[in-house]
């Protein structure tokens, strides 16, 4: 167990929200939209109801889901106090409102979540994208933060992130019951609980390192493993694989020892193999917050929702939507590469760049610019989009996509095909799903020097676009995820079971 370096420092801090505005259009509706009428406001919540906590590891890939559990639990009774980092805390409110409001004060939010900060132990200006540097630091200082706040809250369940097992026995010691909640693949989690005996077989060291090459699979119908891109494989000097690897390593193993319950963001068609693996991971997926996708889901940067607008404008199946998470990073001629890419196809689309999406180098601001003017009669660019409602959007054809599970399970859930172009650890994993037991997507495929062609792009886009055999498969899978979820589906009645061991 990690000890904060720093125990002198203040109290955690809480904040409340308010709900989100949800985009609202004179005509063309969304797919999934329902009617703008008028909702009642919510119950005021019960001081006796049921109280749980709730902790995502600090990343927008953990916690959107974890928000979006948060949601279903509120709508079953439940209080939830939300733990973030103070940073991402900062993000979550910011995007949540306009920057002259952030620091407004108000009540909880009125169907019962409310934010709470903790420090991760580094200073404002360091950076979290070392994740050496950050997970250190993170394991050393957030297990008292969230001690104290388990001993101030009186709540009787942590429903914590598997990546934040490190905060596992604190909690139980306390006498707090362990829900854990893994927001990757069932077949990421089999895989991490599955290492010791990969260990044992020479398929790695005890740091994480791979001993052999060429693919492996742990049982048939799961994704094939390639031992250098495993769920803790990161760029980078070996000590920070390594350091990537052992923090996996405990929590998982925190999560096996603490956890009466795990449940993850899948479904139980999408992965009936891991399943069969491993009965014990509950399947409660695909997860979204409420089916109008009013709610916030913890965004850390602020939603563009005009591009809404320009998508109502769009005929059905036409747009390819390009999103690359929180996380990826291309380089200049990479980046050049994808837009002309996009720009040679003469589709419709719409891409989501980060502000840190690429690095500067020769990329000259004026070049985009230029780039953004030749092809603004066809496509749209924003920094962040709602992507729940991009997918759902009756115009989105194809997803352009790095494959992070959070988007995987978004885009399934609305039958889009997939081009696929996996960043790092689980999203070569999710690839495989996509492309070779799902089928529902094709991957793109670098040149010798790794970089991915303009041609390359604009092509796979069209094979993708123009695969009806994919289209009928893309269905399938939505009508099982959608099945799934409705009355006497496996997640439906898998929810069900987390809600009353919560209420014990």
């Amino acid at each position: 167990m990690f000890t904060s370096t720093n125990p002198t420092r203040p109290p955690p801090r809480t904040s409340p929200i308010g709900t989100a505005r949800p985009h609202r259009s004179s005509s063309s509706p969304h797919r999934s939209r329902a009617s703008e009428r008028a909702r009642p406001p919510p119950p005021p919540m019960d001081d006796a109801a049921p109280h749980v906590m709730v902790l995502p590891f600090p990343a927008q890939g953990h916690v959107t889901p974890l928000m979006e559990l948060s949601h279903r639990l509120v709508d079953r009774g439940f209080r939830v106090t939300f733990v973030n980092t103070e940073p991402i805390h900062a993000l979550v409110l910011a995007a949540l409102r306009p920057p002259a409001a952030a620091g407004g004060g108000g009540t909880a939010l009125p169907d019962g979540i409310r934010l709470v900060s903790v420090p991760d132990g580094l200073a404002d200006g360091d950076d979290r994208r070392d994740l050496r540097r950050f997970v250190d630091a993170l394991s050393r200082c957030v297990p008292d933060y969230v001690e104290r706040l388990l001993r101030e809250t009186k709540v009787k369940w942590l429903v914590g992130d598997v990546n934040m097992g490190m905060c596992f026995e604190a909690s139980r010691k306390l006498g707090v019951r362990v829900a854990a909640v893994f927001p990757a693949s069932a077949a990421c989690l089999a895989t991490l609980f599955k290492v010791p005996q990969l260990i044992e077989g020479g398929f790695f060291d005890d740091k994480g390192f791979p001993k052999r090459h060429g693919s492996f699979e742990l049982t048939p119908g799961m994704p094939p493993l390639c031992p250098s891109q495993m769920p803790w494989s990161i760029d980078g000097p070996a000590q920070g694989q390594e350091m990537s690897y052992q923090l996996v390593s405990r929590n998982t193993q925190a999560a096996r020892r603490y956890a009466e319950v795990v449940v993850c963001n899948s479904f139980r068609d999408a992965e009936a193999a891991a399943f069969e693996l491993f009965p014990a991971i509950l399947p409660v997926g695909p997860l979204s917050a409420d089916a109008e996708l009013r709610k916030p889901v913890g965004q850390l940067l602020p939603e563009d929702t005009g591009c809404l607008r320009w998508l109502d404008a769009q005929p059905d199946g036409s747009v390819v939507y390009v999103a690359f998470g929180s996380f990826a990073i291309f380089d200049p001629r990479q980046f050049r590469e994808l837009a002309l890419g996009l720009e040679l196809m003469g589709r419709p689309f719409l891409w989501v760049v980060r502000p840190d999406f690429t690095t500067a180098g020769d990329l000259s601001r004026a070049w985009f610019d230029e780039f953004k003017d030749r092809v603004a009669g066809t496509g749209t660019v924003v920094s962040w989009c709602p992507q729940q409602k991009v997918l759902a959007h009756r115009a989105v054809a194809c997803f352009v996509s790095h494959c992070g599970w959070n988007s995987t399970m978004e885009g399934v859930r609305n039958g889009v095909r997939f081009l696929c172009w996996p960043y790092f650890v689980d999203q070569f994993a999710n690839r495989s799903y996509i492309c070779d037991i799902w089928g529902t997507g094709m991957a793109v495929s670098p040149g010798e020097d790794g970089i991915v062609t303009k041609e390359e792009v604009s092509g796979k886009v069209e094979k993708v676009i123009g695969d009806e055999g994919m289209a009928e498969r893309a269905r399938a899978l939505k009508d099982a995820a959608c099945k799934s979820l409705g009355e006497g589906g496996s997640s439906r009645e898998n929810f069900n079971r987390l809600v009353d061991l919560l209420r014990e």
